[in-house]
């Protein structure tokens, strides 16, 4: 997971990300259906899809689309029915990976993931298989302007964070799975601006893939560019110089 994010940070620096920006939009907006569906479209009684508007807001993602995708989720517009689902596997050396997926066709989705997993030298498991290597987490982005550090993080402990860090004016906070949307809401009533807020999973240990980290980055990354793919999850370590070689090349 680590290792991952480093990987993604270099990719952002490089450009790479800007590449997706469409693909982006399109994730972010079928979490806003989701989650306007299961809630109501009201964004201040529906904690979930506030978080999903804040993540839609911090990408840039316009206000049309983000309108047009609480409708869609209401019903107010027709389009789509998505489903949540999640699948389980392994990359190399035994690397966990889970695979958040939104979709209208479950048939097309296993299929595609599970072709993703054999030919990039994966193997798709069973439900269960990974998950417990993972806990769930609330994470979010917070811009805590002239603040200091032992400030900022004080604010993110009495908010109810279970853990934060601080960088450049900005407040990165992990919470519990239920405290999530109440540390929310109390930046937002401090009148802090939230860049991000999303449900992640972090794993309870990692794997060294010093040695397999050209082939499990690619792994990874065509997963992450399949159409129904929301979030990739993957517990693995590697070292600052390897990824700095892969990301010159």
């Amino acid at each position: 997971m680590a290792g991952h994010n480093k990987w993604s940070s270099i990719k952002h620096k490089k450009g790479a990300a800007d590449a997706k920006r469409g693909k982006l939009f399109t994730r972010l907006a079928k979490e806003i259906i989701i989650a306007a569906k299961g809630g109501s479209g009201d964004i201040d009684g529906n904690p979930r899809l506030r978080a999903a508007v804040s993540a839609a807001k911090g990408a840039n993602m316009p206000n049309a689309n983000i309108e047009r995708a609480i409708k869609r989720g209401t019903g107010e517009i027709e389009g789509a029915v998505y489903e949540e689902m999640v699948y389980e596997g392994y990359g190399h050396n035994g690397v966990a990976i889970m695979v958040e997926v939104m979709t209208d066709n479950k048939n097309r989705t296993v299929a595609e993931v599970r072709h993703a997993f054999s030919k990039y030298g994966g193997t798709l498991a069973e439900n269960g298989a990974v998950s417990w290597v993972f806990d769930q987490k609330g994470y979010m982005e917070v811009e805590v302007g002239e603040m200091d550090e032992d400030e900022a993080i004080m604010l993110a402990l009495e908010a109810g964070a279970d853990d934060a860090t601080y960088e450049d004016n900005m407040l990165v906070v992990y919470t519990s799975l239920q405290d999530f949307h109440t540390v929310m809401s109390y930046f937002e009533e401090q009148q802090l601006e939230i860049k991000n807020a999303e449900l992640t999973r972090i794993p309870t240990n990692t794997v060294n893939a010093d040695d397999v980290a050209e082939k499990l980055l690619n792994l990874i990354e065509k997963l992450e560019d399949l159409d129904d793919t929301q979030k990739v999850f993957a517990n693995f370590e590697i070292s600052d110089n390897i990824l700095e070689e892969l990301a010159d090349n």
